[in-house]
């Protein structure tokens, strides 16, 4: 391919990926305007999860079949896909509907999620695609910044063409996804040579067996209870789905959809466990961060997503430069080391965050995670794909971005789970701090603080005698202390503050451990052809060999010479009758 058709390919996919990290951004923000309006803001959850759960599961079903029948069709038909499920969303009129219709959209997200870096690794050699690859994690930083906004916006508005706000959150989706297909159709010809394989339908369904009640106890799990009789169903369904998968993909070999042989590679094995881990950190941050910003800090979540900017910024500079580097020099070893440093240091530097902290504080921490998420996230995939054949670019590469959703998935119901059961005790000591204590007193005493509307829940909760409710308070809507006394809402901001830092430790944590197992990545020297030149010439080279054996055959035959003269006939012999 020429370097032109290369960029028009690119757009496209960069195009396909914004509409996938986009939708992931865009309605958190909306999300409360949505269920106000379906009624159902019990329900919220289940819009996430069902999402969550298929674009998941899809990922690895995605590369496997692209591996097969070709990145062209699977491409197309995620596109096509996630764009009905949009269009669904839009028109959905209650909340039980809408999350039917996101996990149609899933469907169509784990292609977009997945496909886009195996058709990178098609089209270009590993020490290209590191330059490349620098400017989808641009576009995934840019999304995050903008979708918590259009979110916002587009929640705000009661109509846009007589359509009402919020459902333009998902319609935003269709012509961006029309760009995208068209030039997709226009520009994506990758040359496929179709094989035969065995679909490897018992592997989808155990990977379904297994991911699906892991993701749902993981999204629901404090909800429900972690010992309760759903969430032990939840663990022993996902035990016999893992064991099951296992079982089948051994018995699968190469067709299997995650072939066990791609963790032979001691280089895979350990860029998957490392993506677990990042993903893990880099949800986490992403997750915590802007509800810190917006308890603690007061900001909409609009604002929230722009105070980000410094982590999206130290992404892209990282992620552009380290690519730059990988594409000069061919060597990304030190860049998960470095990465991972600077990721740990980031959380090591949020574990020293407190209530009275101004905003900037939490930025130089952002800034420096930034900085860390951007030399790993497209290190890890380079190093996946470079550790397998060109045949297996697409379950390699679909494989790596499944185990890193897992690894974010977990991390989001760990640090949740240790965030809100952290709550209650924190939010004791802070009300049990002298300073605190002086500064209510003084408060309450005050007439005209007692009798304002904006102080009456806080007044409430500090008047009851049932202390239960003070504990809960924050489990819920927190909206009570945006305009509270600063004097009454302090102890409520340093009690989530300090609950906040513990999830800052537990990151710290599982980020040191990719930091101590970075040094075990073997970084095997990048190739110097793309994934589709590999492949043209290992055919190449077996129609030579081929051919040759067919020569050598000729020649063998032709030394032998006949076995009879040449002319004679042959025949049954005559034998002598006996009489």
């Amino acid at each position: 391919m020429t370097h032109k058709q290369i960029l028009y390919v690119i757009f496209g996919l960069m195009a396909a990926m914004f509409l996938s990290a986009l939708n992931q951004t865009v309605v958190g923000t909306s999300m409360k305007t949505i269920a106000d309006d379906l009624d159902g803001l019990s329900l919220q959850a289940w819009v996430t999860t069902a999402f969550l759960i298929v674009s998941t599961v899809a990922t690895p079903i995605y590369g496997k079949l692209s591996d097969i029948f070709g990145r062209r069709p699977l491409f197309i038909i995620a596109i096509v896909i996630f764009l009905i499920g949009s269009l669904l969303s839009g028109m959905a009129n209650s909340m039980y509907e809408l999350a039917a219709y996101r996990a149609v959209q899933g469907l169509g997200a784990g292609g977009l999620m997945a496909l886009p870096l195996a058709v990178m690794g098609d089209i270009l050699a590993p020490r290209e695609r590191a330059k490349y690859q620098g400017y989808f994690l641009a576009v995934f930083g840019i999304s995050s910044v903008l979708g918590p906004l259009i979110g916002g916006l587009l929640a705000g508005v009661d109509q846009i063409f007589g359509v009402t706000g919020w459902r333009w959150v998902f319609l935003i989706n269709i012509p961006i996804g029309i760009i995208a297909l068209a030039i997709v159709m226009a520009f994506l010809h990758l040359p496929h040579t179709p094989r035969s394989a065995r679909i490897d339908w018992w592997g989808a369904l155990t990977v379904v067996l297994a991911v699906v009640p892991l993701i749902l106890i993981a999204e629901q799990g404090r909800e429900w209870g972690w010992s309760s009789p759903g969430a032990w169903a939840c663990y022993i369904v996902g035990a016999i789905g893992i064991v099951s998968f296992v079982w089948v993909e051994r018995l699968m070999g190469d067709d299997a959809l995650i072939p066990l042989k791609l963790f032979r590679s001691s280089t895979f094995s350990m860029a998957t466990v490392l993506g677990v881990l990042v993903g893990f950190g880099m949800f986490g941050a992403m997750m915590t961060i802007p509800l810190y910003l917006q308890l603690v800090n007061g900001v909409s979540p609009t604002e929230s997503g722009l105070l980000m900017l410094p982590m999206i910024l130290g992404l892209m500079i990282s992620s552009i430069a380290s690519g730059q580097i990988i594409a000069r020099t061919g060597r990304y070893r030190m860049f998960p080391i470095i990465g991972t440093f600077l990721l740990a240091a980031g959380f090591l530097y949020l574990t020293f965050s407190s209530y009275d902290k101004p905003v900037w504080f939490l930025m130089g921490g952002m800034l420096l995670a930034g900085l860390g998420l951007g030399q790993l996230m497209q290190t890890l995939t380079i190093a996946s794909q470079n550790a397998v054949g060109p045949r297996d670019m697409g379950v390699a590469t679909s494989a790596a971005t499944f185990f890193r959703q897992i690894g974010g998935t977990l991390g989001t119901a760990v640090i949740f789970s240790v965030l809100f059961s952290r709550i209650p005790d924190t939010l004791k000591a802070a009300f049990e701090n002298s300073a605190h204590q002086r500064e209510l007193a003084a408060a309450l005493q005050d007439p005209q603080v007692v009798a304002d509307p904006d102080n009456a829940r806080i007044v409430e909760l500090l008047t009851s005698k049932d202390q239960g409710k003070l504990a809960d308070a924050l489990n819920g809507d927190t909206s009570f202390l945006n305009a509270a006394d600063d004097r009454l809402s302090a102890p409520f901001l340093d009690g989530f503050g300090q609950a906040t830092v513990t999830v800052f430790w537990v990151s710290f944590a599982v980020v040191a451990i990719a930091f101590a197992l970075s040094f075990f990545l073997k970084a095997t020297p990048l190739r110097e052809k793309s994934a589709l030149q590999e492949a043209h010439a290992a055919d190449a080279a077996d129609a030579d060999a081929q051919l040759d054996t067919q020569l050598q055959a000729q020649r063998a035959a032709d030394a032998m010479g006949a076995l009879h003269e040449p002319g004679t006939a042959t025949g049954s012999i005559p034998t002598a009758s006996r009489r």
